[in-house]
């Protein structure tokens, strides 16, 4: 009897000095010298995955950590992806991040004022993107901003979120607009904002921009916008890599604000919120024209007198 004790109590001390031994191995600093991002593809399994790791000494133990995930109930989490691993990460949290999918999040920035054959090629170069681009949206559907997204997201499914951003922007901007502007639609509310985000990069000059085109609808004159002119000779398939010419200025063409008059068909750039939030809601001002100052900004006229002198003093800077 007391043999059999004896032996039980030293299995229970074996089975006490197991379960410290592997508890301190999950959750020690691991094998990994330096950083390391692996990736998973869709499909792998639990082990697979465990394979994997142990291959690229991110865990010490393959068998130890098998089991320990097992009973932790978090193998059938285990989520396919990109993985960047810490140095010396522990089997633990080597774990908790995949069980928790915790994947590597890319980032695509799309800048304002891009026509929308730009934004394209941009997300056809996404290196952590997949599959082809068969959407064709529209000039002016898709919102510039910053998208997170993780290795082997489609790269239709984030031109989906920028149109559906944009969708979301534009109706609560239409909403909350201004009372008394000349414009009717949405689209024309868009349209006029890619011609503000053209004009000036400024924040703080957009509303003041945007009321110059809003005086000039109102009053039904030419818009003489120079960026629907360089849209007129492109059609947005590219940026205009010249100054516009005589001829230019010319063009019978819809969008060429010297030549027809009231707004554009449709957008010539994916305009920024602040631009969108600019056209709807513009300073009060009685300005009707604007050129560049030569630092950045602009100067604003309310006669035809006033603009000549500010162009004077534009050309006078050698430009």
């Amino acid at each position: 009897m007391k043999g059999f004790f004896y032996s039980v109590l030293v299995l229970c001390f074996l089975a006490a000095g197991f379960v410290w031994w592997a508890s301190s191995e999950f959750t020690s600093p691991g094998p990994l010298e330096e950083p390391a991002t692996l990736v998973f593809p869709a499909g792998d399994r639990f082990t697979q995955i465990t394979e994997t790791l142990a291959a690229q000494k991110v865990i010490a133990h393959p068998f130890l950590f098998e089991v320990l995930v097992f009973a932790r109930g978090e193998s059938s989490k285990f989520k396919a992806g990109e993985y960047t691993f810490p140095a010396h990460i522990t089997a633990f949290d080597v774990a908790t991040m995949i069980a928790g999918g915790k994947t590597v999040v890319h980032k695509l920035t799309i800048a304002e004022g891009l026509m929308t054959s730009e934004i394209l090629e941009l997300v056809k170069q996404a290196p952590a993107l997949d599959g082809e681009v068969t959407l064709d949206p529209k000039e002016g559907e898709l919102l510039p901003e910053t998208y997170n997204y993780s290795r082997g997201d489609k790269r239709n499914d984030i031109i989906t979120r920028m149109r559906h951003a944009m969708q979301k922007t534009l109706a609560e901007a239409w909403t909350g607009r201004a009372d008394g502007l000349p414009l009717t639609t949405p689209e024309q509310a868009l349209t006029l904002a890619s011609i503000v985000e053209k004009e000036t990069s400024l924040t703080d000059e957009r509303p003041h921009v945007a009321s110059v085109y809003i005086n000039r609808l109102k009053k039904s004159m030419l818009l003489q916008a120079d960026p629907t002119t360089a849209y007129a000779v492109t059609m947005g398939t590219h940026k205009l890599a010249r100054p516009l010419s005589l001829a230019d200025l010319q063009l019978d063409s819809p969008y060429n604000t010297y030549h027809s008059a009231g707004l554009p068909p449709g957008p010539i750039a994916n305009p920024g919120r602040a631009s969108i939030l600019a056209t709807l809601h513009p300073i009060a001002s009685d300005d009707l024209y604007f050129v560049a100052t030569g630092t950045g900004g602009h100067n604003f006229a309310r006669t035809q007198a006033e603009h000549e002198a500010n162009v004077k003093k534009y050309r006078a800077l050698g430009h």
